[in-house]
């Protein structure tokens, strides 16, 4: 996808800082770091969301994600792994991309911070969900 800045840094047309490289993935430092050493796991594909993926690629993408994951438990020992899906879930860039974010004691990250919601309704969402799964 020619706006996409992700496609551009697959393309070499934007710098980046890679870290790693396979046939699926591409490993660069975030340029606006939640911490240090926060990496993005880009699929090499352009695919919006991740139900776009064809489901061996996929599987292909996850194992780069867990070797990328397996290699970052070595430079920090407690990580958060974030893919935000979807506008609404605050997906800035519509290319399917894992945030990787080292952490350590006292970093001062909130990412785990939400709004617990009362929901009576759980009976009713769980039958919704699930045979909208079994379509």
């Amino acid at each position: 996808m020619s706006d996409c800045i992700f496609c551009k840094i697959l393309a070499g047309e934007l710098p980046s800082w890679k870290v790693y490289e396979d046939d699926y993935a591409l490993a660069i430092l975030d340029i606006n770091p939640a911490s240090k050493g926060h990496t993005l796991v880009i699929s090499k594909r352009h695919y919006p969301h991740m139900n776009d993926f064809p489901e061996q690629e996929y599987l292909a993408f996850m194992a780069s994600l867990r070797k990328v994951v397996k290699g970052m438990k070595k430079y920090t020992e407690a990580l958060n792994i974030l893919e935000n899906d979807g506008k609404d879930a605050g997906q800035l860039v519509p290319h399917v991309h894992f945030h990787v974010i080292p952490r350590r004691p006292g970093d001062g990250l909130q990412i785990d911070l939400w709004r617990a919601q009362h929901d009576p309704d759980l009976d009713k969402v769980q039958k919704t969900i699930q045979s909208l799964l079994n379509e």
